[in-house]
Formats: structure tokens, sequence, C-alpha cells
């Protein structure tokens, strides 16, 4: 193999390992979804998740999944219990959502630690643009909240 393939072969492995690794958040789907200590239906129950949850999925496997939520504890549910759509929840005392993603904008809304705002673009640059359930959206830093 010559030093031009193996460099190409190398890239290729890199790549594939930072895709690997970024962070896939989703939010569970319905309210009361059982979180199991194994990837089975008779696993020990371990604790309730309410609709909208945002949690960072870590394994998929065979129809289950093995999230982490936002103490850190890894658990697993099933797959299927996971919506497309996400949510952010507020781990700041108090977040301030603003009209633009830049420090000097003006605050659109503040949020309460423990508050779900459902994601409406990616994180990019430390901001990510979230929307309360009441309608208002903004920007949010990254910092401030957990699943983005």
């Amino acid at each position: 193999m010559t030093a031009t393939c193996r460099a190409m072969v190398a890239a290729a492995v890199l790549a594939a390992a930072g895709a690997a690794c970024a962070a896939e958040y989703r939010s569970v789907a319905d309210a009361g979804v059982v979180a199991y200590d194994a990837p089975s239906a008779k696993a020990r129950k371990l604790y309730v998740f309410g609709r909208g949850y945002p949690v960072e999925v870590m394994v998929v496997l065979e129809g289950w999944s093995k999230v982490r939520d936002a103490t850190g504890e890894l658990v697993w549910m099933e797959s299927r219990q996971l919506a497309a759509r996400r949510n952010v929840m507020v781990r700041a005392r108090v977040a301030e959502v603003r009209q633009a993603a830049e420090d000097g904008a003006a605050v659109v809304f503040r949020a309460d630690q423990s508050v779900l705002l459902e994601v409406l673009e990616p994180a990019a640059q430390g901001w990510i643009r979230v929307r309360h359930q009441d309608g208002e959206s903004g920007f949010v830093r990254v910092n401030q909240v957990w699943g983005g």
C-alpha cells in the first residue's frame, strides 16, 4: 500500500470516528415512558420519563436505546418511544432567550430551570434557536440548556 493510499484510509477512519462520536439527542415521545436497567421489558424498571424530556442516545440495539439523561444516568428505553422532534431543558437557574444569537440582543423571554424548549435550529457558534410552548422563540446559549 502506498503512502498516499494509507493516508487516505487513515483520513477516512478518522472522519468516521468523528461522526460516530457526535452526540445524538432525541426527546421522549410519550408521557410515562419507562426507563429500564437492561434492554428488555423484563428488566428492572428504574423510573418514568415525561413527554418531551431530552436524552442523549448512546447505543441502539434491537429496538432498544441506551440513553443518558440530564443527570448523567445511563438507562435503556424502547427506541420507538423516542421522537425525532427535539427539546432542550434549561439547566441554568434562569436562561435568557434573545432575539438574535448574540449577547447584546434584546431578551425575548426568560425560562426557569427545568423548562423544556423545542429546538428549531441546531446549535451553531454557542447558540441554539428554541421555541417556548407558548409560541415565543429566540436564541439561548448552549451552556444554559441540556440536550442540544
